[in-house]
């Protein structure tokens, strides 16, 4: 799957072996991707990191989908939990996941949750609560947090 993506991927993704520990070779388990913001939404102006972990019974299995840190803190999201895991029905094998679901699938449904958060699945309360209360402060919080990584607030090993 991994020479498919690359040979047809969307325009300014990425999604490339992550490193071993010990900085020799690859490890097909763990991927290092890159979701950009859509043009003319909230999250322009930023390419968000995250990883994705595969078991060995993958694709029976989703991978699990973590965003890096942004200066140490959680992607300020709806749908991401404080631990970066990504909250999306599509990865979850008791919801909508199906073996057919390619990564490009999974990386274009993330790219289209940051815009279209859902909120009949919050998983981090105080983005939850501004989306639902305060829009204009949402959208604040997330043009800052859009400079934090455009500035290289996350960290990546490997990319």
């Amino acid at each position: 799957e991994r020479a498919a993506f690359k040979k047809d991927h969307p325009f300014g993704f990425y999604a490339k072996y992550a490193p071993n520990e010990d900085g020799k070779g690859q490890n097909i388990f763990k991927w290092n991707c890159g979701i950009p913001g859509r043009s003319k939404g909230p999250w322009e102006g930023a390419t968000y990191a995250l990883t994705m972990e595969f078991t060995e019974d993958y694709p029976s299995k989703p991978p699990k989908c973590k965003f890096v840190q942004v200066n140490g803190k959680p992607l300020f999201h709806p749908n991401v939990y404080p631990s970066n895991t990504v909250c999306l029905s599509i990865l979850n094998e008791d919801e909508d996941w199906k073996p057919a679901i390619t990564i490009r699938q999974i990386l274009l449904g993330i790219q289209d949750l940051l815009d279209n958060p859902n909120a009949a699945s919050p998983a981090q309360e105080e983005p939850y609560r501004l989306f639902s209360t305060d829009k204009a402060e949402y959208l604040r919080r997330v043009k800052k947090q859009v400079a934090e990584v455009a500035m290289g607030g996350q960290q990546v090993p490997g990319v």
